[in-house]
């Protein structure tokens, strides 16, 4: 099957079900992904920071891709495939390649402080890997390595045709805009949920975000919304999306969610430790909260 190469729109950055033991369910990651297709979506991020990835094993995650690889006939797929290591990720990269992914992406490797030639020589690496042009996952919060955009080895990075776009998680929602400037070939998806609009309107092409995985048809309407002009619409509908995330956040973002699923007929189970599951007056807060500002439909 040929790769698809459109890449857009709203798509959930998918989380992975464990059991209570913290074993991977296979079929509840199938069931979740079904059921968002069923609500319309047509593109899943795998194996990102919403599905754990770092609290994985090497075999586990692989194994989230083959999982998802069973829907690869009917949904767009985008790999994440970042690691500290470059072999690391290649080995990634390949293993997604041969599953028929549609797109990989990657974290920059972090920890150790490399420079822009590194990083550079990093990306260039999981792309001849792939076979594929690599999506940046830019998430300084977390990797706490930032893009200088002034460097000139981050330029070239981002001009470069091995480069497919930027997942931007990143709060300075500018600094979309001026990758956008510095290359308009990119592809840029906005990553924090709480700055679609924001992002929409500094020329995202969409958006890949951990709460789609039960907000999606929320989301969805923003960006209709957004893209008919109805921008005032557009930012009620962002002001109770951020109602909602205010109260994961509050909670812990990847544990509310999985509990939030699993209200919903999901059976996520449980975060990974060290992440802690909410309690019993967490969970009645989330109830209030999403029962006050979700958009189902």
């Amino acid at each position: 099957m040929a790769r698809r190469t459109t890449f857009g729109g709203v798509i959930p950055a998918t989380i992975t079900p464990f059991t209570a033991d913290e074993r991977i369910n296979a079929g509840a990651m199938q069931k979740l992904m079904d059921w968002n297709m069923a609500q319309g979506v047509e593109g899943f991020f795998i194996g990102g920071s919403s599905a754990e990835c770092f609290l994985l094993t090497p075999e586990e995650r692989k194994q989230t891709f083959e999982i998802a690889a069973e829907m690869k006939d009917r949904a767009f797929l985008a790999a994440h495939v970042g690691a500290i290591s470059t072999r690391q990720a290649e080995d990634y990269a390949r293993c997604a390649a041969h599953l028929g992914f549609d797109a990989v992406a990657a974290t920059p490797p972090f920890y150790y402080g490399f420079k822009s030639a590194d990083i550079y020589a990093y990306y260039e690496a999981i792309a001849q890997a792939a076979g594929m042009p690599v999506l940046i996952y830019n998430f300084p919060g977390n990797t706490n390595r930032p893009f200088d955009l002034d460097d000139p080895v981050t330029q070239k990075l981002f001009q470069s045709d091995f480069i497919l776009g930027v997942k931007h998680t990143n709060q300075v929602v500018y600094q979309l805009e001026r990758i956008k400037r510095l290359n308009p070939r990119l592809k840029m998806m906005n990553g924090f949920d709480e700055t679609m609009v924001a992002a929409l309107a500094l020329g995202a092409d969409g958006a890949i975000g951990s709460t789609f995985n039960f907000m999606y048809p929320h989301y969805k309407k923003i960006c209709d919304l957004f893209l008919d002009h109805r921008f005032e619409d557009a930012l009620a509908a962002q002001v109770r999306a951020n109602d909602i995330m205010a109260a994961l956040c509050a909670v812990g973002l990847i544990p509310a969610i999985k509990y939030v699923l699993s209200t919903m007929g999901i059976d996520a189970g449980v975060a990974r430790r060290p992440f802690r599951m909410p309690d019993d007056a967490q969970k009645a807060m989330l109830d209030r909260v999403i029962a006050e500002n979700l958009i189902r439909e």
